[in-house]
């Protein structure tokens, strides 16, 4: 191992951009003046971590170029960014609808997604879906080809991107590749259900080092390379594949938040503005305490066996009714795919059933919104709820997590969490649940509301130490503090 330090210069590689432009009323003809279009700055999870880190040292993002006035408002398919700034250069790659439907709604999200989240009875390996994957990968590594020199520091990001390392390393020999797979890695039982599982693996081995949140998806993912590549040599405890005559480590490097931001958002914002804002009538009485839930609409998240938690609750303690709302903020997201539409109509309906069983004239039991918030008013209502709520069936960290208790800045508020999101190995002062028990959910909601003062703020007081430790420029720094002799 060596400790390095960061690049001069980085290109990152992800599907995800960080910034898109969208034409305010139409594409025109003609030079684009600067009310022409609109751009939109993409917030959490990687952008937020890495972001900072290319206004800060400079270098090439390369991103499928997803806004409409995207490559109307790039040179040769390159802007740079943030507006106004011009920090770094951001490389976009146009996809045809074609493409997206097979690459992304697909092969990432119909076999990839489901195949990691270990729910392989939702994986449809379509043909055409692989087709487009490869060739979606291989544009990305023509396009880090035109970005990049023989030694430069390339760094991909997750399930969307598995195959173009190896295609880049062919290109780039002397290169320093690294990958970040921020989704679970599955059982080898489970990955032997992957009707691709070697391309994917010798793509992922073309890197010098591969990232995963937590230990247990690092020895997930070196017991598959064990199983399915013969020709492979695995180092379990140095954490180390011999492969196709280079070597990969492979490291445990858990993502946090920008802790500083989250918290100074929370105290800055106005927790009754936000609450009318986000709420409205659906909660009028501000003493009527909030149990939260922020998640997109994905089958992975157990929104459904959360809403039955609540049903459970209210129906053995009718005491609760009218004791607290829960608030559930739903973001919609691959509706591509009929999977997601139909999981939505089921939250819904859901959440009508157990609002008809249960309201009364001046009180709804679960409020819904699909509103899109502000990172400052989202870390607002975090701040505004007693409890948050973070149940899903498997993830591969969760940043609401992280987001909930720093946003607590009052000093006062509770997380229930999933024993199987990576979180939940790295966060101290959580009431941890299976998330398919329904009666254990109720019951760690239940304790939640009723902490005593004392164990509230002390295990809200470990969850802030935890989450502070993982800040994201952490994460940045260990991922380039790990590579090859």
């Amino acid at each position: 191992m060596r400790a390095e330090a960061l690049p001069d210069s980085l290109v990152v590689v992800s599907n995800r951009q960080p910034y898109s432009h969208e034409w305010a009323s139409g594409p025109v003809d003609g030079p684009i003046e600067d009310d022409d279009v609109t751009v939109s700055e993409a917030t959490g999870g990687v952008t937020s971590a890495l972001d900072p880190l290319m206004r800060a040292r400079g270098g090439t993002w390369v991103a499928w170029a997803s806004g409409g006035a995207d490559m109307a408002v790039a040179e040769d398919g390159v802007v740079e960014v943030p507006p106004g700034e011009g920090s770094y250069r951001l490389k976009r790659v146009p996809l045809s609808d074609e493409a997206i439907d097979g690459y992304y709604h697909g092969y990432a999200n119909q076999v990839l997604w489901p195949l990691c989240h270990e729910d392989t009875g939702r994986m449809w390996g379509d043909p055409t879906f692989w087709e487009q994957y490869r060739a979606v990968n291989d544009r990305f590594a023509d396009a880090v080809r035109s970005v990049t020199d023989a030694d430069d520091f390339v760094w991909f990001q997750d399930y969307h991107l598995a195959l173009a390392p190896r295609v880049v390393r062919r290109a780039r020999p002397g290169a320093t590749l690294h990958h970040f797979w921020h989704i679970p890695w599955p059982a080898p039982s489970v990955f032997d259900h992957c009707p691709h599982a070697r391309q994917i693996l010798d793509g992922l081995l073309a890197c010098d080092v591969i990232g995963f949140h937590t230990t247990v998806f690092v020895a997930r993912f070196l017991r598959c390379v064990e199983s399915t590549l013969p020709d492979a040599t695995v180092d379990e405890d140095a954490g180390v594949v011999h492969y196709d005559g280079a070597s990969t480590h492979v490291v445990a490097n858990p993502l946090g938040i920008d802790v500083e931001g989250v918290r100074q958002r929370a105290t800055a914002a106005d927790t009754a503005a936000v609450r009318r804002r986000v709420l409205g009538e659906t909660v009028p009485d501000p003493s009527i305490p909030i149990v939260l839930g922020v998640e997109r609409l994905d089958y992975s998240k157990g929104i459904p066996e959360r809403i039955a938690a609540l049903d459970h609750l209210w129906e053995r303690r009718p005491d609760l009714r009218g004791a607290f709302t829960y608030v559930q903020k739903a973001s919609r997201t691959r509706e591509g795919i009929a999977t997601y539409r139909r999981y939505r109509q089921d939250v819904v309906a859901e959440i009508q059933r157990v609002n008809d069983l249960y309201a009364t004239d001046d009180w709804q039991p679960i409020a819904y919104t699909e509103r899109k918030l502000s990172t400052e008013t989202l870390d607002g209502l975090y701040r505004v709820a007693d409890v948050a709520l973070v149940t899903p069936h498997r993830d591969g960290m969760n940043l609401v997590a992280h987001e909930y208790p720093t946003a607590c800045v009052d000093g006062d508020g509770a997380l229930v969490l999933s024993e199987l999101a990576g979180a939940a190995t790295q966060l101290d002062g959580a009431l941890t649940v299976n998330p398919h028990d329904i009666a254990g959910i109720a019951d760690a909601l239940e304790r939640a509301l009723e902490l005593d003062d004392d164990e509230r703020r002390d295990r809200l007081e470990r969850l802030q130490e935890s989450v502070a430790a993982l800040d994201s420029r952490h994460w940045v720094e260990r991922q380039f503090a790990t590579g090859p002799d």
